[in-house]
């Protein structure tokens, strides 16, 4: 069994039309039009839309009776990533491997045709409330979802950023490891403020999917991590990571269509020249558009952050430009913390912070 890369990532949501609206207005997605029945597989009633860009695909689905399972997680969980599918050759093989390996069944493998095409689909948990849709396609339906979507600022879905709850993120990597054949291949801790955070990165053997896992050290202060789980309700998609090939332009075209970015923190640029050297974006472009940068042993990366406007702040999107760098910006973690610190700050009333 290959995992062939990330098919699609649905999100389940309260109002379709808003949300579909949201991320093709401010983020460039083309809306390729409802679903239609035998495109992704059998599937529970419901309302739903694809959104295209370049090899990203999104998948929004809203509740169309109380009894849908996007009603219940939207419940619980406001907006938010409900599944994220994996491409794979063989969708049996792919469902038995995960099973065997410690994933729980949600539907057994099943196939279907349209159009020419053939589709074959299983569901097995994941984290959480969020499952793995195992998607086998064969014929016309191969390339149905294979970077047809349009040009635009983002090519591919670089990874997902994942909050566990303390103590988990050992049992995921294994479970990762055991049901998708996923290696461990980065891990850190970072220490910010009294806060502390442990990551591990988990990714299939092509490097085509790649999760970020984050669990708080509950020895240390609370801090983000803790509020997203809290706020949210448990384990889930903090953010997902878009991939660009001109992180400044694209900053300045979402900004334009007013998009809000978090902000690097006071003296962040005046320090970055003595700390990574000459860079291929110069610093003051990154300064313009206040982009943060780091250097590993392979190459540079390039990266920002919206910030939040789900109703509970628990997620928002990263832009990512990568030149040859592997890992996901080890030294501006700690730029983030204190600018998420800074506006989780600013949204708190006074009298509270006394």
């Amino acid at each position: 069994m290959s995992i062939l890369g990330i098919d699609h990532v649905e999100f389940y949501v309260a109002d379709l039309q808003a949300a579909a609206e949201s991320l093709c207005r401010d983020f460039g997605f083309a809306n390729a039009g409802p679903y239609e029945p035998g495109a992704l597989g059998d599937r529970p009633a419901g309302t739903s839309v694809l959104l295209h860009q370049g090899t990203i695909v999104l998948l929004l689905t809203a509740a169309d009776t109380p009894e849908h399972p996007a009603a219940d997680y939207v419940g619980r969980h406001g907006d938010g990533v409900a599944s994220l599918a994996f491409r794979v050759d063989d969708v049996a093989k792919a469902f038995d491997q995960a099973i065997m390996g410690g994933a729980r069944p949600v539907a057994a493998p099943a196939f279907g045709g349209h159009d020419g095409g053939r589709v074959g689909l299983a569901v097995v948990s994941g984290f959480g409330d969020v499952t793995h849709r195992l998607v086998e396609r064969a014929g016309s339906a191969a390339g149905a979802q294979a970077g047809t979507g349009p040009a635009g600022m983002f090519q591919v879905l670089d990874h997902a950023a994942i909050c566990l709850p303390a103590g988990q993120i050992d049992a995921t990597v294994r479970f990762y490891r055991d049901a998708f054949s996923f290696a461990h291949v980065f891990d850190e801790r970072i220490e910010v403020n009294g806060q502390a955070m442990i990551s591990k990165v988990v990714q299939d053997e092509a490097g085509a999917v790649t999760f970020t896992l984050i669990e708080p050290d509950p020895n240390h202060n609370p801090g983000q991590i803790d509020e997203f789980l809290d706020r949210h309700g448990g384990a889930g998609v903090q953010h997902l990571a878009l991939r660009t090939a001109d992180i400044a332009q694209a900053v300045r075209s979402l900004s334009a269509r007013g998009v809000k970015f978090l902000a690097a923190p006071p003296g962040y640029y005046s320090r970055l020249e003595p700390r990574l050297g000459a860079l291929a974006i110069p610093v003051e472009v990154l300064r313009e558009v206040n982009v943060l940068a780091d250097r590993d042993k392979w190459g540079e990366l390039f990266q920002i952050f919206t910030r939040s406007t789900h109703e509970r702040s628990t997620f928002f999107i990263e832009l990512i430009e990568r030149h040859g760098a592997l890992t996901f910006g080890s030294g501006n973690i700690k730029a983030l913390y204190e600018a998420l610190g800074e506006e989780q700050a600013s949204k708190t009333p006074a009298a509270s912070r006394d």
